[in-house]
């Protein structure tokens, strides 16, 4: 993998989220809620889901189009915010 901009950027933002969220979970933990998701979930389990279904639509994305990875990017983030909101 060659590391690019792009690629220290996401590396850097994934590391951001980690950070954040590890921080958050000290200052105000997070219960188990009920969404959309089929089991309960906690505000990290969410963080996880939503970055596997990203992975998976990122390589769905580069197997099945020829268009630049951004138009991937770009449909994860409404992904992520629903998930990690309503999930």
């Amino acid at each position: 993998m060659a590391w690019t901009l792009p690629t220290g950027l996401f590396f850097a933002a994934i590391a951001t989220l980690l950070a954040v969220y590890t921080a958050l979970g000290l200052a105000r933990p997070s219960l188990p809620r009920k969404g959309f998701l089929p089991m309960p979930t906690t505000r990290g389990d969410r963080l996880f889901v939503a970055l596997l279904g990203t992975a998976f639509l990122q390589l769905a994305w580069a197997g099945l189009s020829d268009a630049p990875q951004w138009g991937a990017a770009i449909l994860s983030l409404p992904y992520v915010l629903v998930v990690g909101r309503w999930g």
